[in-house]
């Protein structure tokens, strides 16, 4: 499972991690994902996604999953949201 976010392709940063003594050594930067399960209302059915923090915000605010998926773009979205976000438009 790669480390991604579904909803906004979030992924990791690469950097350094600074000493004190001003060595740097080479780090990944993670995003912060959760695991959630959101409730479709026009699929009628729950989907599990790996999904950052700040999306899960961002889908509250919009309204909803299919609110959301309906607005966004479909290149940041995995292939398994986009074919949810097809579903969705048929369906609606």
């Amino acid at each position: 499972m790669s480390r991604k976010c579904e909803l906004t392709g979030k992924s990791p940063l690469k950097g350094h991690k600074v000493s004190h003594a001003n060595n740097k050594t080479k780090r990944k930067f993670f995003p912060n994902l959760k695991k959630v399960t959101f409730k479709s209302n026009i699929l009628k059915r729950n989907i599990k996604l790996s999904v950052s923090n700040a999306a899960l915000r961002t889908v509250d605010y919009k309204g909803g999953l299919d609110f959301y998926l309906k607005k966004v773009k479909s290149f940041k979205l995995s292939p398994k949201v986009q074919k949810l976000k097809k579903q969705i438009i048929i369906k609606s």
